[in-house]
């Protein structure tokens, strides 16, 4: 019994069998290249005989490979192992991993007694391990299979060469305290078993998971399987950070190392999202949005006191920068006040008492409270004027060709005309504000939102702008979508003005960073 977990992601092969999670070959390979600098034991990498592109995929993921193993998926069948072999045995590790139903309701599908699947078990297996000395088997739905019999057919594949043996809870069917017992026992009674790695490969149907897998690993396992963000069939599967990181931080009562770079886990759930297409929740453990934020006046309090009071681990652990403390109605005014601090603002008591007050009636009506609109409040205190205005704005566009705008506008007094062409609208109009005052602001958001119904419904445009770590958001609403969204963008320019000069370039507007000390 070693203190090191191997860590078996099949992100490529189980989360790519979501439904719309198919990703390309080049992402495949960007996505193992990732894998394996993180640290990952085992990548599955595919299911080879499923097409050509997995065959592909697969063979070209075993070429590149620098350190994980690389392992293909087989049924029990001497085709599927053959045409595995075939992709992974380039590897400088290649591992084959075979399978095939061993619970009543599987056995049904192909029509087998258990007499005639233990013989094709032995007889696959056999197969495989004559091929690669590095044989993984798994008797699907291992959990809802009769106690006795799985016990046999796992003896039977010990004795054909599978090195390792993985006890996949198929459907989630299983409990924490089960799936100890489990591996404990399989360990304890099948001959052999002390000689090989048990591995558990856990899906998330009933949300145990992760605690399932961490629970295997305490009765003895010593191979987790997992994918990033927990991508998977149905509800998905034991979702690799969320292990990596509870063995880390639960060292007192998990004390085993997994080897990871942790630092690379945000980046590649990241990565993992974008190209699977599927968003990840913004309360996920670990790699969720909110993870690591922080609204409530009372946890704002504390993480400015320490982080520690409400942090069990750091977000530069992950690879993030730092905790948020994003301001809403529940915020403090301590928060606040360390806002405007970090944004250039010195105020006095009575003045940050009057911001209070009006950044509550504002939070009232908005789910979030960003910099600019702090910005905002301070400036209704300053009586600063906007440099830039809107005076008049006329757009042509249709089928004949690009469409154009002519604006004016005013720039700290000054009038100025000029007319843009651009793809659509906007476009044009936006182009002539940029003509008139130029800046290299990028455009990170533009939305409309209808406020009622029918065509002379009255639209709110939102903008946010970027330049040099500072973020900028205008909004405006009119009858016309256009001259909302003149106003909105020119609204954005006005407020990156103030940015400008509140705040140094580099600065991250969203973030409140802490030392080691929770200063």
């Amino acid at each position: 019994m070693t203190d090191h977990v191997l860590i078996f992601d099949t992100t490529l092969r189980d989360g790519e069998q979501s439904p719309g999670a198919t990703m390309t070959h080049d992402e495949k390979l960007e996505i193992a290249e990732m894998l394996d600098e993180m640290g990952v034991d085992i990548i599955e990498a595919g299911f080879p005989v499923a097409s050509e592109g997995d065959f592909r995929a697969v063979s070209e993921i075993a070429r590149r490979s620098q350190s994980a193993t690389i392992c293909g998926l087989a049924r029990a069948n001497v085709m599927d192992i053959d045409r595995c072999w075939e992709a992974v045995r380039h590897a400088a590790s290649p591992r084959i991993h075979t399978f095939i139903g061993t619970s009543p309701l599987h056995r049904a599908i192909p029509d087998l007694t258990q007499d005639e699947m233990a013989e094709r078990i032995h007889e696959t297996v056999t197969h495989a391990r004559n091929l690669c000395d590095n044989v993984q088997w798994s008797p699907m739905d291992a959990t809802r299979t009769e106690w006795d019999y799985l016990c046999r057919v796992i003896e039977i594949a010990i004795k054909a060469g599978a090195t390792t043996i993985n006890i996949p809870d198929t459907v989630g069917y299983t409990a924490p305290v089960e799936s100890a017992d489990l591996i404990r026992r399989l360990i304890a009674e099948v001959p052999g078993g002390e000689d090989v790695v048990f591995a558990t490969h856990c899906h998330n149907d009933l949300g145990m998971a992760t605690a399932n897998a961490l629970a295997a690993v305490e009765g003895g396992a010593r191979q987790i399987e997992c994918t990033i963000n927990g991508l998977g069939e149905r509800a998905g599967n034991t979702a690799l950070e969320e292990v990596v990181m509870a063995l880390r931080t639960r060292g007192d009562i998990l004390p085993f190392d997994t080897g990871i770079d942790t630092t690379k886990i945000m980046a590649l759930s990241r990565r993992v999202s974008t190209v699977s297409g599927f968003p990840v929740q913004f309360n996920k453990a670990i790699v969720g949005k909110n993870a690591f934020a922080h609204e409530s006046g009372i946890h704002q309090d504390g993480m400015l006191k320490n982080r520690e009071n409400f942090e069990i681990m750091r977000p530069e652990d992950i690879g993030l920068a730092a905790s948020s403390l994003p301001l809403g109605k529940h915020s403090g005014r301590a928060a606040m006040r360390a806002k405007l601090d970090e944004l250039g603002f010195d105020l006095g008591d009575n003045e940050v008492k009057d911001i209070f007050a009006r950044f509550k009636e504002l939070a009232d009506r908005k789910k979030e409270v960003y910099d600019d609109d702090l910005i905002a409040l301070v400036r209704i205190n300053e009586g600063a004027e906007d440099h830039l205005k809107l005076l008049e704005l006329k757009v042509s566009c249709g089928t004949a060709g690009p469409a154009e705008a002519e604006l004016t506008m005013e720039v700290d007094g000054t009038r100025h005309t000029v007319t843009d062409t651009g793809d659509g609208p906007v476009d044009a109009t936006f182009k002539a504000v940029r003509a008139i005052w130029p800046n290299e602001a990028r455009l990170e958001l533009y939305q409309v939102h209808a406020v009622t119904e029918g065509t002379d419904a009255q639209a709110t445009v939102s903008v946010r702008l970027f330049e040099d770590g500072r973020i900028a958001t205008g909004s405006s609403a009119d009858t016309d979508t256009v001259v909302a969204s003149a106003r909105a963008y020119i609204n954005a320019l006005n407020r990156l003005m103030v940015r400008r000069e509140k705040t140094g370039p580099g600065a991250d507007v969203k973030e409140i960073r802490y030392t080691d000390a929770g200063e």
